[in-house]
């Protein structure tokens, strides 16, 4: 049994490895960085959940389950002869050196606002020297300067890329002064978008749980319906950088309203399954007073 810390990673290692190895585990040597790709997404969200659950047992199982995704990255960089886990290692210790130099240095950082400044800095003088021994691609670079919003992924969950985007540009200045001028704002794209639905084919827009002989969508014209897509866009927009000017996390705080809604859904669904019906067999008003309920009997269970 491996004792030290070292010799722990080492075995982890060997064992992704082995899997990947001839006479390996037939489905670990199907996989490709594609195909691995939404697993990686998927523990990474059980990791935030078992964060959200302070359940340090569980959590402890999700972080093997996210360093798992790193060792078959790398195991199956080094298969392809393009890195391994060394280089992956290597260039997170020499990132976390050379972006510390407060603790590393001769930097002085009395603050973590003083840290995110030197960080940002050290991060675009890295993106110089790369550019720089690009070449050619560096002369473009100096014609041209890099925007703020550089290197915010468009793969990440929307929500996140929205806090990351706003958040850019809030360092810059380019931020609201106050709250109010976002529920401001909030208001302004509420407007537009009851604005819009002014155009939407009678009777306008239904649940769509009132079936109808031709269920599915209504048809909308496709101006109208992409139209309506952005204004619902601006709201969510908005809603983030409420969330950003409160330093709450966007993602976190739907996922645990999400989380709520299944609870209480789930606690009405019981109540009526011990009378032997369904949600789709109660009244809208029924329905309705459920949930008043599940939400009393969560407050007077806290």
């Amino acid at each position: 049994m491996s004792n030290t810390t070292g010799e722990r990673f080492e075995r982890a290692v060997s064992i992704m490895a082995r899997l990947r190895a001839p006479g390996g585990c037939p489905w670990d040597r199907e996989q490709t960085f594609d195909s691995i790709k939404p697993y990686t997404l998927e523990e990474t969200y059980e990791v935030l959940e078992a964060i959200d659950n302070r359940d340090w047992e569980e959590l402890t199982g999700e972080l093997g389950d996210l360093l798992l995704q790193v060792l078959f990255y790398a195991q199956m960089g080094k298969e392809e002869g393009n890195f391994s886990i060394d280089e992956v290692l290597d260039r997170l210790s020499n990132k976390l050196v050379d972006r510390h130099p407060h603790v590393f240095g001769n930097v002085k950082a009395e603050t973590s606002s003083d840290v995110l400044r030197n960080w940002q800095a050290l991060k675009a003088e890295e993106k110089k020297k790369r550019l720089e021994a690009g070449g050619g691609e560096s002369q473009k670079a100096e014609s041209k300067p890099e925007s703020v919003l550089t290197g915010v992924s468009s793969g990440i969950p929307s929500l996140l890329e929205a806090f990351k985007l706003s958040s850019r540009a809030a360092h810059v200045g380019f931020d609201w002064p106050n709250l109010d001028g976002l529920f401001e704002k909030l208001h302004e794209e509420t407007e537009e978008l009851r604005e819009n639905l002014r155009e939407f084919p009678a009777p306008g827009p239904q649940p769509h749980w009132r079936g109808t002989a031709t269920s599915g969508r209504q048809k909308i014209p496709q101006k109208l319906r992409d139209r309506l897509e952005e204004e619902v866009g601006d709201l969510f927009f908005v809603l983030v950088n409420i969330a950003r000017y409160l330093s709450l996390d966007p993602e976190s705080a739907l996922k645990k309203t999400n989380r709520k809604f299944k609870r209480r859904f789930q606690w009405m669904e019981e109540q009526l399954w011990a009378s032997g019906r369904g949600p789709q067999q109660a009244s809208m008003e029924e329905l309705e007073s459920l949930w008043q309920q599940s939400k009393q009997q969560e407050k007077s269970g806290r």
